[in-house]
């Protein structure tokens, strides 16, 4: 990666990554068929898809369109698969299916890649356990053996803020029987509950707690998947990083549990302003433009952690181009994605050259400092690959990231699609 002058032009961007995984997952236990355009082109979503044939769920791209993805539903009883189903790197896909295939009655093995056998998936083992199923790991890590039943409802109170965990506990409450009740400690995103209720199910809220009543059928439909927020975030601060820089997303996901995001980096003096705001499907759905300024600092602790979870990484990777620096908190979960990456950023800026305070649940960073071009590490993790493209914008110097092909877990199209917005 070469240094930048500057960031203009627009993008569209491939569909978010957690709404595809759920409209793909509910499409395949809904009744008739479903239309998904711009679903995620990620290698994570298509494990999404590639563990639904394995269950019997006739899921295809059409007409060469590679984002469009039509799919048959077989109702609330999946076939046997007659092959593990393999989850690739997508912890995603793991945690939340699981939640549809402990209520099948019949025996499934889940696994997945190195990097995901390392990802502990006891926060989903022990609810379903207690909803009815049989479920054997490896130390509460994959593979995950899992003999399907007749679940019953949960009421269950989530000891750590999660979305996926959410969602695969009111996926398995809509095959249970009764009414399964999940109590947040914090609210995480709610993409769960809004594809629920697209496809036709009742799902209740109130303030940290939701409902769902088992036995509800869903029916299928046809939906475009909003452009990716998170994918947004390396573009945003690809911008915030210039003064002067100028920057239109169209089609963008506008999720209020998601759009923290936007407030963080309006605090911080990146220009926002929405030219278009729609709904669909329950999502809200919008065109922002975008102009850099001065950069500010920042801490994210709390629900901030919980809601910027995904946009940590790059918040944190330009945090040395900040006026005051950056402080995370509470934000122990980042140890177990796809890396470790807080230490993954920490390694990654002192190559930089930057000054880096890790801490066991976050980092401290301090700001006006310059870096410089290194060779980096993606680690693996796609998303620490995309982040420390974005730093390298500003180095002094060339820097060159190994293993930047992780991006295409979530974004096999983000090193062109940055190259074509940077001016040099």
């Amino acid at each position: 990666m070469c240094p930048a002058r500057t960031v203009r032009g627009s993008v569209r961007l491939p569909g978010d990554k957690s709404i595809s995984h759920r409209y793909a997952m509910l499409a395949a236990i809904a009744d008739g068929s479903s239309r998904l355009e711009n679903y995620s082109t990620g290698a994570d979503c298509a494990s999404t898809l590639r563990c639904l044939k394995s269950l019997g769920v006739f899921a295809e791209r059409t007409d060469g369109a590679e984002s469009v993805i039509a799919i048959r539903g077989l109702g609330p009883s999946l076939a046997a698969p007659s092959e593990p189903l393999d989850c690739g790197n997508s912890g995603s896909t793991m945690r939340m299916l699981s939640g549809i295939v402990a209520a099948q009655k019949v025996k499934s093995e889940m696994v997945g890649d190195a990097s995901l056998s390392r990802r502990p998936m006891e926060r989903v083992i022990k609810p379903l356990t207690g909803m009815g199923a049989k479920i054997e790991s490896h130390r509460g890590k994959p593979p995950l053996r899992i003999t399907g039943a007749g679940l019953k409802a949960i009421d269950y109170k989530m000891p750590v803020a999660s979305a996926q965990v959410k969602s695969c506990l009111l996926f398995a409450g809509l095959l249970a029987d009764g009414e399964t009740r999940i109590e947040e400690p914090v609210r995480t995103r709610d993409h769960g509950e809004l594809a629920l209720r697209a496809f036709g199910a009742e799902v209740a809220r109130s303030g940290n707690e939701v409902r769902i009543r088992g036995g509800q059928a869903l029916r299928g439909i046809e939906a475009r998947v909003p452009g990716d927020l998170s994918s947004a975030a390396f573009f945003l601060c690809a911008a915030a990083l210039f003064p002067g820089s100028h920057l239109l997303i169209d089609g963008l996901l506008m999720n209020p549990t998601r759009a923290r995001l936007l407030d963080i980096l309006m605090q911080m003096g990146l220009k926002i302003s929405m030219t278009q705001l729609d709904e669909a499907h329950g999502e809200m759905v919008g065109t922002i433009q975008v102009e850099g300024g001065r950069l500010k600092g920042a801490t994210i602790a709390g629900a901030d952690t919980a809601a910027l979870i995904d946009e940590i990484p790059v918040l944190a990777a330009i945090a040395p181009y900040t006026e005051q620096g950056i402080e995370v908190r509470d934000a122990r979960e980042l140890r177990i994605k796809e890396s470790d990456r807080i230490a993954a950023i920490a390694a990654n800026l002192r190559l930089m050259g930057a000054n880096v305070e890790e801490n066991e649940d976050g980092l401290k960073i301090p700001g006006q400092q310059n870096l410089r071009g290194a060779e980096l590490e993606s680690f693996g993790d796609h998303r620490i690959a995309m982040a420390f493209a974005v730093a390298a914008l500003r180095a002094e110097g060339e820097s060159l990231i190994r293993g930047a092909e992780a991006a295409a877990v979530s974004y096999p199209a983000f090193f062109p699609t940055l190259e074509g917005l940077v001016e040099r």
